[in-house]
């Protein structure tokens, strides 16, 4: 007889991209044979993802994208699969050849994946090639959300935020680090924020470019449809203008995936109805992407923003990705007490800039705050060079 080993499987493996060129073959036949609806009856963006937007989009997808390409770029880099907590877990791991370098963990957010990061992974783990300090230096380890990317895909509900920080802590104990650091924005930073709250050994401190800082009444106005507070300073009433107008606006996607994330069946049939869903995220994005596919330059590039889709759509994660969404019960804008040190990087475009006085309230230990002249909500993907200049600054006193 057979006795299972009751243990569970520790080891790290390596990983490579391969998707099948049939599977290639397959996306651009329903690209090429997408069934597109009539144009909006305004000419802005109320209705939603512009007709002229999706077929320029779908047009350049089938023309001129070459998985391949970025295909090539992730297997340059070291790639592994660990299992934790029964769940295969993709991550790349990039070491630092210069000594002394900080181990961070990356976490992307939604519509993200770790393509977001691939910009940022020279200039942290090879500042002097960048210009920077060799004193700067990380180890990187960028990991995959379950039900993202090249992740496993949970099949028993249980992986909100709170489980995957305690995932990627025993990643990075598995992985030998017993000092390091954590970054993260959108559902990054709610991981990244409860890893803080977790206090597992060896973290030191986190940045966020996503802070989640909105005070108790803020927080309640908004949710009333009530009038602004009368004592907001202008940074705080910019923030509530933006929010004001998100919750008003921009909420859709966030609401159907945190309710009913299965019927989105669509987004694994139709790479175009994928990409329309993925594209309407927040209005400044979307504004930036819609300009890049209209003739625009900008910090993304079509081919950019492709890369993206594409891994969703190879990895079939349209759904699964979704479920984060059902999965979380936090209040995902509300201060959480962090107590490690933490630095806030404020890029003006993000779904609100937060105020420097709702940051000193939201994290007692405050290390670093800045307020960038540009970047959007995908900050590391769009304007890498802020993006890390902000994380070596706001480390540099943990080294």
């Amino acid at each position: 007889m057979t006795i299972a080993d009751p243990r569970p499987d520790t080891t790290v493996r390596p990983y490579t991209v391969e998707i099948p060129q049939e599977d290639i073959d397959d996306l651009k036949r329903r690209i090429r044979n997408t069934r597109f609806p009539e144009r909006e009856t305004v000419d802005d963006t109320s209705q939603g993802v512009r007709l002229e937007v999706m077929q320029a989009l779908a047009t350049y997808w089938l023309e001129q994208h070459d998985w391949r390409r970025v295909e090539a770029q992730l297997n340059a880099l070291p790639q592994f699969i660990t299992e934790i907590d029964g769940l295969d877990i993709h991550f790349i791991h990039v070491r630092s050849k210069h000594e002394g370098a900080l181990p961070m963990i990356v976490t992307h957010g939604w519509p993200g994946s770790v393509i977001e990061q691939l910009k940022i992974v020279g200039p942290l783990t090879d500042p002097t090639a960048y210009g920077a300090d060799a004193a700067d230096a990380f180890d990187l380890v960028i990991p995959s959300l379950p039900g993202h990317g090249f992740s496993g895909k949970p099949d028993k509900p249980g992986w909100d935020p709170i489980r995957i920080a305690r995932a990627w802590a025993e990643l990075m104990t598995r992985l030998g680090y017993d000092r390091y650091v954590a970054q993260g924005g959108d559902w990054g930073n709610a991981v990244t924020e409860q890893l803080a709250l977790q206090q597992p050994p060896g973290l030191v401190g986190i940045h966020t470019n996503m802070p989640a800082t909105v005070p108790d009444e803020i927080q309640t106005a908004l949710d009333a449809h009530e009038p602004p507070p009368g004592d907001l300073d202008a940074e705080e009433r910019g923030a509530w203008d933006q929010l004001a107008t998100f919750y008003a606006h921009g909420l859709g996607y966030a609401q159907e995936m945190g309710n009913r994330p299965q019927t989105l069946y669509a987004l694994a049939d139709s790479p175009v109805g994928l990409a329309a869903w993925m594209l309407d995220h927040d209005a400044a994005s979307y504004d930036l992407i819609a300009r890049v596919f209209l003739g625009g330059s900008e910090g993304l590039t079509r081919d950019d923003i492709l890369d993206n889709i594409d891994l969703y759509w190879f990895t079939n994660t349209a759904v699964s990705s979704a479920r984060l969404y059902w999965e979380s019960k936090l209040a995902f804008f509300a201060p959480k007490g962090v107590p490690l040190p933490t630095g806030v990087s404020v890029f003006p475009d993000e779904i609100y800039a937060a105020p420097r006085s709702w940051a000193t309230r939201a994290y007692p230990n405050l290390i670093h705050f800045n307020r960038l002249e540009r970047g959007t909500h995908f900050a590391a993907w769009e304007q890498p060079e802020l993006f890390a200049q902000e994380v070596r600054a706001t480390f540099r006193t943990l080294r």
